[in-house]
């Protein structure tokens, strides 16, 4: 057990607000008498875990804000504005670059900061940056992560595995396209695919961690098991050129960072689906996840996804 999970197993002890939804969703849920859901999320990020320290600053923003806004997605909500909490650790010329590629994703994404927080830390310590998204979505229309049910099918909306190669240039351990890299460093929140699948869809998830660990997130706040056909994880043409094999496609389904968006769709709302994202497996009774390609069964890897705190 990561220590990820002991912490958070530990405060669903406290979390006793319907809203939270047991702390195994992307984001709280609390209706309002205004008829709207309010749907509140925060994530974090700090450098050497979730950016390097060459990123550029610019770069950075953008990815706080994306994956806050990526959990927003994934619950089919209209974003609202934000907070910011950010650590300042005596390099001004980091923290004007940061705000002024803050202002350029805000601007894209149509979204106004609204406040937040800022703390000194010890010069040259690593940098925490966080930040609390809002959203909204019609009276019960945030799909939830515990909803899936037997005979559901699970669909993908986009490319597995493209932020795992850009993260490897990024560090130099490979050369590749610019377009990886800019996954890696500027991920695209699906709003527009979370808020068309959200009336289709038991449940719904980002690919943050993974697909496999993601996808197994869902089955177990569900209560069952989740089987996906490896050879129908989508990989976009500049992948495929680092290996299509049964391997390949492991290591990108075990991947993060590719926010994508993971769903639970009825059969009868299938079709519909279809038009959105790609079919890549269904949900059964049972538990834990189970793969499969041309070949047949396909053991597990040693590491589904990231945790923080692996031990």
């Amino acid at each position: 057990m990561s220590d990820e999970t002991r912490l958070i197993d530990a405060l669903r002890s406290i979390a006793g607000h319907p809203g939270a939804r047991d702390l195994r969703d992307d984001a709280a849920v609390i209706p309002t008498p205004l008829g709207r859901d309010l749907v509140l999320t925060h994530d974090m990020i700090v450098e050497g875990v979730h950016f390097l320290p060459g990123d550029p600053p610019g770069d950075v923003a953008w990815k706080l804000l994306a994956v806050n806004l990526s959990d927003l997605a994934a619950k089919g909500a209209e974003p609202i504005g934000v907070l910011m909490g950010y650590g300042l650790t005596g390099r001004p010329d980091w923290d004007e670059a940061f705000v002024a590629g803050l202002a350029r994703a805000l601007d894209h994404f149509g979204v106004p900061l609204l406040g937040g927080d800022t703390v000194a830390q010890p010069p040259g310590d690593s940098r925490v940056l966080g930040l609390t998204a809002l959203g909204q979505t019609a009276p019960g229309g945030a799909p939830d992560r515990r909803g899936a049910r037997a005979g559901d099918r699970l669909f993908v909306t986009g490319p597995i595995g493209d932020a795992g190669l850009g993260l490897r240039i990024a560090r130099g351990e490979l050369d590749g396209s610019r377009r990886l890299l800019k996954a890696y460093r500027l991920p695209m929140p699906r709003l527009a695919e979370g808020r068309a699948l959200a009336p289709l869809a038991h449940a719904m998830a980002d690919v943050s961690d993974g697909l496999l660990i993601d996808a197994g997130r869902i089955a177990a706040a569900s209560g069952l098991a989740v089987h996906i056909d490896l050879d129908a994880v989508p990989l976009s043409a500049e992948a495929r050129t680092f290996g299509d094999e049964r391997a390949a496609r492991l290591a990108a389904a075990s991947a993060g960072d590719d926010y994508q968006l993971l769903c639970a769709v009825p059969p009868e709302a299938r079709d519909a689906a279809a038009a959105i994202a790609v079919e890549i497996g269904g949900f059964e009774a049972g538990a834990g996840v189970h793969l499969h390609d041309h070949d047949g069964a396909v053991p597990l890897p040693a590491r589904l996804g990231y945790e923080h705190g692996d031990i």
